[in-house]
């Protein structure tokens, strides 16, 4: 799916990643760690060819980024569901048409697929606020927002940057197991995060391989997670 060989990123002069080389295969889990800083959003960046790497390949699909032209990109990008930390809205739509909007990008209507739309919406607890503007919600209303835009589309990855940070365990919990029945169903999913007790919810029901992003490079996390 995303393979990534010595890749190093440098950013303002220096060196925020080393060295990583990470292969996300087909059906697999993971989880990102480290401390504010290390370089994790940049890491999911360069999985799903946001950035360029300053060394090294990254491969998306079997194809290194590097000879994607710009329709590539995006046409490669309809394969892989982005929730982001800075959640980004058009504040003039409702809620329900932000999050069926890559639908409408890729030419598919919404009231084909008006079923899966709904069980989605109700799954990350926001059907009582299908109508409403983006600046009317809270944090927690919109993270869940950006997962249901995500996986709106069936991707066949799923990168999520700190998907849990503005909502409480229940919803983390909710949304948690979302991902889980994603990846049951086949779908890749890396996610970044923080938090080592959404780690441990986690490895109770998936087998999941847990990363660290330290002094620049990737190591895998220890056993007690």
């Amino acid at each position: 799916m995303i393979e990534l060989e010595n890749v190093a990123y440098s950013y303002g002069g220096g060196e925020l990643l080393s060295d990583i080389s990470l292969r996300l295969a087909p059906g697999s889990f993971h989880f990102l760690t480290g401390p504010s800083g290390a370089g994790k959003t940049t890491l999911l960046k360069l999985c799903y060819g946001a950035l360029l790497p300053t060394a090294g390949h990254v491969r998306l699909f079997g194809a290194d980024v590097r000879s994607l032209d710009r329709d590539d990109i995006a046409i490669v990008r309809r394969r892989v569901g982005v929730v982001h930390q800075d959640v980004q809205f058009l504040d003039h739509l409702s809620l329900v048409d932000n999050i069926s909007l890559p639908l409408t990008v890729s030419g598919r209507h919404a009231d084909t697929v008006s079923n899966d739309l709904n069980e989605l919406m109700t799954w990350v607890g926001l059907t009582n606020r299908a109508d409403a503007l983006p600046p009317e919600l809270s944090g927690g209303e919109r993270q869940r927002a950006a997962v249901a835009r995500a996986v709106i589309m069936s991707p066949d990855v799923i990168l999520a940057d700190e998907p849990t940070g503005n909502i409480d365990w229940e919803m983390s919990q909710r949304l948690l197991r979302l991902l889980i029945e994603l990846n049951k169903m086949g779908k890749t999913v890396l996610i970044a995060t923080h938090d080592l007790s959404l780690i441990r919810a986690a490895k109770a029901h998936v087998q999941a391989r847990v990363l660290r992003i330290t002094n620049r490079r990737i190591q895998l996390a220890g056993a007690d997670l």
